[in-house]
């Protein structure tokens, strides 16, 4: 076998193995039934020290929760309705907690009557998430707010865009703390807090607030592709640094320190953020921690301002920010603007790939903007990808056709010198001088189409415009994997083959064939067609297979990622054949047509 052809076919397999190992490793979803953690029981006591960076026990976890959302909020004691046009909810006046929290312009699945996003939930319910600020000051007298402390209502009854709220405590020795919160018309926060010192002494204290989740509910931080868990962006002096934190790994360490001058911190899921934004030029200390509050693995996103002395007769005033919604670009874009904040946007994640998937993401945008459908626009981006892509393809297919138009020269060289393979490759190199074909052309599209697939399917799983955001048909979710099965012939059956006992999650998995996956393998079936056969046997038999494979492979992904593909594939099935057509290549098109012919006659 001629050397070159061995290269040739050696790129292809390995690059296709590659395809086959990356969709395994990194994109497969799991199962998504999956067995609820054990109980969480007793905690640790809350100290009275309120949020600080250095605190080192979690708050407590209940020993038993409660389903009942009511009787939650009703342990928190009064309460102030939170109402503006994307959240609705309320926050506790025990600790001026925002624990209870729905984003009203997001719905849990497509159905009529799917309830709203649920962001914070309150203590003691199961994996209770919620925001608190407060102040750290270990030695003033009469102590400082913190988790239990009782505030009261001083001005205010809902907050809402227009309608800020005012809490206030007094500590009994001097201090007195004022709060007023407000809220804008997105996801932003703002707890601007005044001390005043009546007593005879200075006192010394820190702003601090925390993001606490108690116990990760069981579908979050188990795909690989994506990150869930803790996310933060530190530095100073204008060189600054996101990091990010899986629960896994933050469980192995539970305790991370950072130092930096502003920037922002918390905890992201695939969605949603909930991020701690301190003045953007005040030094702070941000600690991630867990805490295993009898096994209840307590998450928390904390952070410790600079310290202030407060003289007696004198007062001071702090601004704390929350960002508590959805991670949409344009508004995490805006407040990056509008607040400072350094690398906000990257609270989505763009991936390694960020230089591809956050372009591929903008016009994927532009796109939508013109045609309203993100199926369309996914259509309009695909086609731009390969215009881009046109000349290099275009040299790459006319390489690949000349081939196959040599095949059998190639063959007879075999034959004609079946015991010397120096004289082979001589004659097989005098051959591609001849033509002027380069062997190795046809690999360089397949490997530059890696990382734009890759950058694509990020782009369709961590946007959250994409969310729900229908196609055409039975397609209603462009960033879900198609719902349609072979297994009860497409929505023929009434029957969901998810239920069948032992394989019902397979059957609606890696076995769900759907109508996109079938149309991908036709369409990848049909390219690998019309390219030159491998001369080995066992390589062309592997190849033979990979279409079958890829259509297990590929009926898990998102419905919006099959429609980029199999168009990728048609777009290329043209271009191959306009070229094979001209060449006069024989190819499986061609082939075609001339039987229905022949049968015509």
């Amino acid at each position: 076998m001629p050397p070159h052809d061995n290269s040739r076919n050696t790129i292809l397999f390995v690059v296709i193995a590659a395809i086959m190992l990356i969709a395994y490793s990194f994109f497969v979803m799991e199962p998504q039934a999956a067995r609820r953690k054990a109980a969480q029981q007793a905690a640790a006591e809350q100290t009275a020290a309120g949020p600080a960076a250095g605190t080192t026990t979690a708050s407590p976890v209940a020993t038993v929760f409660t389903e009942d959302r009511t009787v939650a909020l009703a342990r928190g004691g009064a309460r102030v309705p939170i109402q503006s046009g994307t959240v609705t909810g309320s926050l506790s006046l025990r600790g001026a907690r925002i624990d209870d929290l729905f984003l009203t312009g997001y719905q849990e699945t497509n159905a009529a009557d799917s309830p709203p996003v649920e962001l914070f939930r309150p203590e003691g319910m199961r994996h209770a998430y919620y925001a608190q600020f407060g102040w750290s000051g270990p030695n003033v007298t009469g102590g400082v707010p913190g988790g239990d402390t009782p505030w009261r209502l001083t001005d205010g009854s809902t907050l809402t865009p227009t309608t800020p709220v005012t809490l206030t405590w007094d500590n009994g020795a001097g201090l007195r703390f004022t709060r007023k919160i407000s809220i804008d018309a997105q996801y932003l926060f703002t707890v601007t807090d005044t001390v005043a010192n009546f007593s005879a002494q200075a006192v010394t204290i820190a702003p601090g607030a925390k993001v606490e989740r108690q116990g990760v509910p069981d579908l979050l931080g188990r795909n690989q592709i994506l990150h869930e868990g803790g996310i933060g962006t530190f530095g100073a002096d204008g060189a600054y640094s996101t990091e990010q934190l899986k629960y896994k790994a933050w469980a192995k360490k539970p305790v991370q320190e950072h130092t930096s001058t502003g920037g922002w911190m918390g905890i992201t899921d695939k969605y949603w953020l909930a991020a701690l934004i301190p003045q953007q030029d005040e030094q702070i200390e941000a600690v991630f921690r867990v805490t295993d509050a009898a096994h209840g693995d307590v998450h928390s996103a904390t952070m410790l301002g600079e310290a202030h002395t407060i003289a007696p007769g004198r007062q001071i005033t702090e601004t704390q920010r929350l960002f508590a919604g959805a991670k949409r670009n344009e508004i995490l874009a805006g407040y990056e603007k509008s607040l400072g904040l350094p690398r906000f946007i990257y609270a989505i994640d763009w991936g390694i790939l960020f230089f591809l998937t956050r372009p591929i993401f903008m016009l994927v945008e532009f796109y939508y903007g013109i045609l309203g459908n993100f199926g369309l626009a996914i259509l309009a981006l695909t086609l731009t990808v390969r215009l881009i892509m046109f000349p290099l393809a275009n040299k790459s297919y006319e390489s690949m056709s000349k081939m196959r138009t040599l095949q059998p020269r190639m063959e007879e060289l075999k034959k004609k010198h079946p015991d010397d393979p120096a004289k082979q490759q001589q004659e097989l190199m005098a051959l591609y001088q001849k033509e002027k074909i380069n062997p190795l052309a046809g690999c360089l599209p397949l490997l530059l189409q890696i990382p734009v697939f890759y950058s694509v399917y990020k782009m369709l799983f961590v946007t959250i415009e994409m969310r729900h955001e229908p196609f055409f048909g039975w397609i209603r979710d462009l960033s879900a994997p198609d719902p349609s099965t072979i297994w009860n012939l497409f929505g023929l059956i009434p029957w969901d083959p998810s239920s069948a006992p032992l394989i019902g999650t397979y059957l609606a998995g890696t076995f769900a064939l759907s109508v996109l996956a079938i149309f991908y393998g036709l369409t990848m079936w049909l390219q690998m067609a019309m390219s030159p056969p491998a001369p080995d046997p066992m390589q062309r038999r592997i190849f033979q297979f990979m279409p079958i494979v890829f259509t297990f492979i590929m009926a898990t992904f998102p419905a919006g990622l099959l429609i980029y593909w199999a168009w990728s594939n048609i777009l290329t099935i043209i271009q191959q054949y306009v070229i094979m057509h001209r060449l006069k290549a024989e190819n499986p098109i061609d082939t075609f047509i001339e039987r229905i012919r022949k049968a015509k006659a």
